[in-house]
């Protein structure tokens, strides 16, 4: 079925630079004065806003070219596809040659997801919920966690991620992971994507963060962040694959906890850093691309692209070891007030990154790997389900999946329809958001947010993923 005013929508937008076709709930788009470049695909269900922004964005993504050599080969976009802050829409999926794209991660590098199971009923949870919300707060909110590192510590967490964090931390352990079990953390590091650690370079860190020697106390490790980044208490509602559920450790009634977060500060700064690096390397004389994306080439500037991706890399180490905190500072609290609780990680996978794939590298911007039989982490809103997923590799799409239900109205949006609107229209009846700030309770609220549903069906269809377990929130803590 055809959208309706489909041609209509298709005249406004070949209005605005974009050729633009339709085939069953794909959108096929091009800039018209970019005939070379890939056509890129976005998959939406239908009744889903097509968002004239959101596909010249995408648009102009697919025609980056470096004129020393490198281009993009495939372009294509999730179904929770929006537009992105920083222009490139969040969704993106790019597979390059002979180029890489600073701007195409942009600043939340390896912001990502992670899901634990334990098992605790709901009723077993609620009867000392207030007990665990008071001393996460604590945690989470008001600075009473203690993530101390050593020098060697940090330089190891930024070198090689969470296995050489680990051996530096069996070596001597600060801060609260000195009560952490660290064998369990070694175990679990195999359901980490790519293990948690990738080839970074500890020189390529923020200064302040990696000191010679003493001890380091980085206020950014183990946070939530802001926008839509959260910690949610879930319960597993209904498994659908139960030889995978089995496997992964996961069964109905079980409680789950769903961390979003990212590299924070130091993803800005290196993501910061790179974009400008990139700009500053375009050759003289010659005129910027009008979409203000600049590509790294590896013909002109190899050194520059294997710095650069040792540098995302380093960043994204920080991001696997910032959610592994995050859990943990969780865990911690559910065995202090629930006693012998084990909570063991199903998986933990990256959104924001790019990687050696296909014919060079796939980069991925608020989109996720979802390989054939690669656990895939989908979240809907605070109100809303989320969803354990299993990759099912499709090669039209990059092997990847959506990263969530993807934003409808942008905050500014909705603090101004807070004032007006009640809990009902804002779908937050019910909901236990735990936040020190009103604003992000309506910023985030469900109304924010597309169907999840319809985000999950699509992608089943098109073979993208298919359902292992739905769960559903309990209660969400925002930054």
């Amino acid at each position: 079925m055809q959208p309706k005013n489909l041609k209509r929508l298709l005249r406004a937008l070949e209005r605005q630079g974009l050729d633009v076709r339709y085939n069953d709930r794909t959108y096929s788009v091009r800039l018209v004065n970019s005939p070379d470049a890939p056509v890129a695909e976005v998959l939406l269900p239908e009744g889903f806003p097509v968002e004239a922004k959101a596909l010249k964005q995408l648009a102009n993504l697919a025609s980056v070219r470096h004129p020393s050599g490198g281009y993009v080969c495939r372009a294509c976009a999730t179904p929770d596809f929006h537009p992105g802050d920083a222009g490139v829409a969040i969704g993106s999926i790019v597979e390059t040659v002979g180029q890489v794209i600073p701007g195409a991660v942009g600043s939340d590098i390896n912001c990502g997801m992670r899901l634990h199971v334990a098992d605790l009923t709901i009723d077993e949870f609620l009867a000392k919920r207030d007990q665990f919300v008071e001393k996460m707060k604590g945690d989470y909110f008001f600075g009473t966690r203690d993530v101390t590192m050593t020098a060697e510590a940090m330089r190891s967490l930024f070198q090689y991620g969470v296995l050489g964090w680990l051996d530096a931390m069996q070596n001597r352990a600060t801060g609260s992971v000195f009560k952490s079990d660290l064998q369990q953390l070694a175990q679990e590091s195999e359901r980490i994507f790519l293990g948690g650690s990738m080839d970074g370079d500890w020189k390529l860190a923020p200064e302040e963060l990696v000191p010679d020697a003493g001890l380091v106390r980085d206020g950014g490790l183990a946070t939530i962040g802001g926008g839509n980044h959260f910690v949610e208490v879930q319960r597993v509602d209904k498994v659908e694959n139960r030889t995978l559920a089995h496997a992964w450790g996961v069964r109905e009634g079980q409680l789950a906890f769903m961390i979003h977060s990212g590299s924070r500060n130091v993803g800005k700064y290196i993501g910061g850093m790179w974009r400008d690096k990139a700009k500053a390397t375009w050759q003289k004389g010659l005129k910027y691309p009008d979409s203000q994306i600049f590509p790294l080439s590896n013909y002109s500037h190899p050194e520059l692209v294997a710095s650069y991706l040792q540098a995302e890399a380093t960043a994204a180490n920080y991001g696997f070891i910032n959610r592994l905190l995050l859990a943990e500072l969780l865990r911690l609290r559910l065995r202090e007030v629930y006693k012998d609780v084990e909570a063991p990680l199903v998986y933990d996978l990256p959104h924001n990154i790019t990687l050696p794939e296909g014919q060079g590298w796939v980069t991925r911007k608020g989109a996720c790997p979802a390989h054939t039989g690669q656990p895939v982490i989908i979240p809907g809103s605070m109100g809303t389900d989320s969803y354990l997923m299993v990759g099912r590799g499709n090669p039209a799409f990059c092997h990847s999946a959506s990263h969530g239900a993807g934003r409808i109205y942008s905050r500014f949006d909705l603090n101004r329809r807070g004032a007006s609107q009640s809990e009902a229209e804002l779908g937050l009846t019910g909901v236990d958001c735990i936040t020190l700030r009103e604003e992000r309770r309506i910023e985030e609220a469900p109304a924010a947010y597309k169907p999840i549903q319809s985000v999950i069906d699509v992608q089943v269809e098109a073979k993208m993923v298919d359902v292992v377990a739905r769960l559903s929130p309990v209660l969400t803590f925002k930054a």
